[in-house]
């Protein structure tokens, strides 16, 4: 063993010689086993997990008529096999044993699993005791919660256990009297505490580890499998062949690496650890500091989990927890990820030229950055473009042939994978060997290589995003094309090429689908685990109302500014989210702080659609991968650069900034997620967006064309604002709203188009008997009906009238009133419509000339600057 890093708090991060050790520690298990039983466990049970995982998301039990569990059942099981797992695979300790399990551990691991499975084989018990569990049920889930809460610690670390014990103490003693009264609640009994969060699923059993049966545990294991095929290295030669020859080329390269990497990645440190590997060392070689080259790659793989189409599987948790499709989520992610990649790709070249390298094309920035934008657009365009006239072909064939299109989709789909496999027979394989970086094949060579990788991604997007299909589905179908791809693709090459060994090919795809989905499942553990401890953490918020506690604490701290409100959050975010893994991390940030958002916003006339918020928090959360003291990517890189992890840490967050501002533009203007907006207003959308998140980069960079004065980089940040929020300036011009009396609400409701809602004013009390002086969106039904049915159908309120005033009369329960906050008896005070002002777009004007003004200006000293000296 190499000598650890010191990141300056007393711990260590690794060095080269064990950084594979602390990558096995983080994701798949630092226990390697050299007895044969040992080895054969931790074989066959994660092979065995992964395909009953491929059974349950399959149509077979249902034609079969076996196997056929309800929902509940499915994620026992599927808890039992991950706490399992992190026993026998996560060593409890660092000194414990690595090379064998101890029998005490297998004793600990096979009691966590039949608690954590006990509501498979006990279910219709715990079923029938509904609300009155016996001493059994209750001892099962003691044991199962601190058992669960080990394999935790085991697999992720301490601080999600410790999360985790922090609301477990506060739901039995949150009736202190040492506590601060605002705090204070009237405590559970260990019965009533027990089950909740073991007994039903309002706890460990609830929405988290659905998501994570049901679609999270596919997409990781079709990513696993396109990784085992060689797509990872694939896409990773492709970055770098197209450029690696540019001024930063390698880091250039480590950022669109890093992105494609995302796609089938939901973690950060995996995918630090996937390209870092390769691309620190070039980045180093080239002039990048340690630290500016491990910050680079830590940025970038941040990136990667806020990159749809899974985002580290919070795309499939944010359709259930803001109740909209997988299509919504993805559109809403899509711009914000792309401009924050290419505002990376462009403070990579800004660093470059600050550091004066050079490169084998001494492409002009300007002109780099544009064919950057439009070779994104060109292939979103592209991709789009083949999925949608898949659909149109795919509609023709159904029309023509029935139920017999399926199979001639089948059919064309194999000769297109066929003709695709002898393309890439045609050029020798890609070396997998970091040495084959220094000299790559031309980028034409490389991409007819692996051609045949992009056809299982096209079909789980073409699933997803045309057919509509459920995600776990989509994820099924698009593994069963893995393993075929797997199990062909060598000996089909073997033929093509009139090689002879086509048999041993054929044995070595059957390893690689073997290793595949033991990987696949291995990557699991830690996650699983991670899903049920949030359920503990979700079930203590519903159990405590702590909620509402956190709402009136962030409200304290920020004196009821809006500004410093959404400060607060985000720092709170980030704390909450330090050492979690992205899927608990967005639980634990979304069940804590997405509500603060939403009930202080309305209280100062902020009206944020939900998925913007979740979408807030989730991206402060996913920052303390990057923050020292905690973030664990930065610590990843630290380990390949050889630079201090706190440094890294710090230079990637610097990176990171144009990330944290992001979701700040996004609250107050939800045109950046697409939000109720058009083809054509969306492209016009991404390009300010984009020119305002360079513009951003350069100002923070103090480099544009040349080295930026002071004033400059001020200005440049004031052209970057107003084009992001061109309605600021406005607002302090003309209100944004014009207000109506309360008695015309059922007029614009019935008159309103479809789609629509009706802003309104409501005062009232809370739970609390505090008073409430709140702005709410209610959603309209469909045009056609009066604006009473309209009201209820969308928003399911009902108002009645007193004496010329209106209150809240009726409110559908679980309805988007009722999950607002909204309470009877609520007065509507007053309507708001839109102000008829002038387009707001008006400010792109001054903010153009400020910017046409400092380019003048640096290409005058640019030209005048002696050669050689940075101007």
């Amino acid at each position: 063993m190499g000598k650890p890093l010191d990141n300056g708090t007393g711990d260590t991060g690794p060095d080269d010689t064990n950084l594979e050790d602390f990558v096995a520690d983080s994701d798949t298990g630092g226990r390697q086993p050299q007895d044969a039983f040992g080895r054969a466990a931790l074989w066959y049970i994660p092979l065995v997990w992964s395909l009953y995982q491929l059974w349950i998301a399959s149509p077979l039990p249902f034609i079969l008529g076996v196997g056929v569990w309800n929902d509940t059942q499915t994620r026992a099981i599927h808890l039992g096999f991950a706490v399992l797992l992190a026993f026998l695979a996560f060593p409890g300790l660092k000194s414990s044993p690595r090379h064998h399990i101890p029998a005490v551990t297998w004793v600990v691991a096979i009691i966590g699993a039949l608690a954590a499975s006990y509501l498979f084989y006990a279910y219709s018990g715990v079923a029938a005791r509904s609300g009155a569990p016996n001493t059994t049920d209750i001892i099962v889930a003691v044991i199962g919660i601190v058992l669960l809460l080990e394999a935790a610690r085991r697999s992720l670390g301490f601080p999600l256990m410790g999360v985790a014990l922090f609301f477990l103490a506060y739901v039995f003693f949150g009736s202190w009297s040492g506590l601060p009264e605002v705090v204070q609640w009237k405590g559970a009994s260990l019965e009533k505490a027990m089950s909740h969060m073991w007994l039903t699923t309002e706890g460990v059993f609830g929405v988290a580890l659905g998501v994570s049966s049901g679609f999270v545990f596919l997409f990781v294991l079709f990513g696993a499998l396109l990784n085992q095929a060689g797509a990872g290295n694939y896409f990773l030669k492709l970055a770098f062949a197209a450029l690696g020859h540019l001024r930063g080329g390698p880091a250039k390269a480590a950022v669109i690496a890093s992105a494609a990497t995302g796609l089938i990645s939901g973690s950060s440190i995996a995918n630090v650890v996937t390209t870092g590997t390769f691309t620190i060392p070039l980045m180093k070689k080239v002039g990048f500091p340690a630290t500016k080259a491990g910050a680079v790659e830590v940025s970038s793989s941040i990136n990667g989990v806020l990159t749809p189409p899974v985002m580290g599987a919070v795309a499939f948790l944010m359709t259930e927890y803001v109740g909209i499709s997988y299509v919504e989520v993805v559109k809403t992610a899509i711009v914000p990820a792309a401009i924050s990649y290419i505002a990376l790709v462009y403070i990579v070249h800004l660093e470059a030229l600050k550091m004066g390298m050079t490169g084998t094309s001494r492409m002009h920035p300007l002109k780099f950055m544009l064919g950057a934008i439009f070779i994104i657009a060109i292939s979103i365009v592209i991709a789009g473009g083949t999925l949608f006239l898949c659909g149109v072909i795919v509609d023709v064939m159904q029309s023509l042939l029935g139920e017999a299109s399926t199979w001639v989709i089948v059919v064309l789909m194999a000769v297109a994978y066929l003709a695709a496999v002898r393309f890439a027979a045609k050029g020798p394989d890609l070396d997998a060997s970091a040495e084959s970086m220094e000299s790559l094949p031309p980028t034409g060579e490389i991409f007819k290589t692996g051609i045949h990788y992009i056809m299982p991604i096209l079909l789980l997007m073409y699933l997803l995003m045309i057919e509509r299909k459920s995600p776990g589905l989509s994820a099924f179908w698009s593994s069963i094309a893995m393993l075929v791809i797997l199990a062909t693709q060598k000996p089909l090459k073997a033929f093509f090429r009139g090689q002879t060994d086509v048999m041993a090919r054929l044995r070595e795809g059957y390893d690689d689908i073997t290793e595949g989905l033991i990987i696949g499942a291995r990557n699991m553990i830690g996650l699983a685990a991670a899903m049920g401890v949030a359920g503990i953490i979700v079930g203590a918020v519903t159990l405590t109302g702590i909620g509402q506690v956190m709402a009136e604490f962030v409200e304290f701290l920020s004196g009821g500014n809006l500004l410093a409100m959404l400060f607060f959050v985000a720092l709170i975010s980030i704390v909450l989210g330090m050492g979690l893994p992205t899927t608990a991390n967005y639980i634990v940030v979304s069940s804590l702080m997405a509500g603060v958002v939403v009930e202080l916003g309305a209280q100062n006339g902020l009206i944020v659609p939900l998925v913007a918020v979740h979408m807030f928090v989730f991206y402060f959360g996913i920052m303390a991968d990057v923050t020292p003291p905690v973030g664990l990517a930065s610590f990843a890189a630290a380990a390949i650069s050889k630079g201090d992890p706190l440094r890294t840490g710090f230079q990637a967050f610097f990176y990171s900034i144009r990330t944290a501002l992001l979701p700040f533009l996004f609250i107050f203007n939800t045109d950046l997620l697409l939000i109720d907006v058009g083809p054509y207003k969306a492209v016009f959308i991404f390009v300010v967006a984009t020119i305002a998140m360079l513009l951003f980069a350069a100002g923070t960079m103090n480099y544009f064309l040349v080295r930026s004065r002071l004033w400059e980089s001020a200005a440049l940040l004031l052209v970057a604002f107003t084009l992001f929020q061109p309605g600021f300036f406005l607002d302090r011009l003309q209100p944004e709203f014009a207000t109506r009396a309360p008695g015309e609400i059922f007029t614009l409701a019935e008159q309103a188009p479809d789609g629509a809602s009706v802003r309104v004013r409501l005062m009232g009390e809370d739970l609390n008997g505090d008073p409430v002086d709140a702005r709410y969106l209610l959603p309209l039904g469909e045009a056609g009906g009066d604006g009473a049915t309209r009201l209820f159908d969308g928003a399911g309120i009902e108002f009645r009238e007193e004496d010329g005033d209106l209150f809240v009369d009726n409110l559908n329960f679980g309805g988007p009133s009722e999950q607002l906050g909204i309470d009877f008896d609520w007065q509507l005070a007053e309507l708001e419509v839109p102000a008829d002002r002038v387009y707001k777009e008006v400010f792109y004007l001054p903010a153009l000339l400020l910017l046409g003004l400092i380019v003048l200006l640096q290409l005058r000293r640019k030209r005048h600057a002696p050669e050689g000296v940075p101007a």
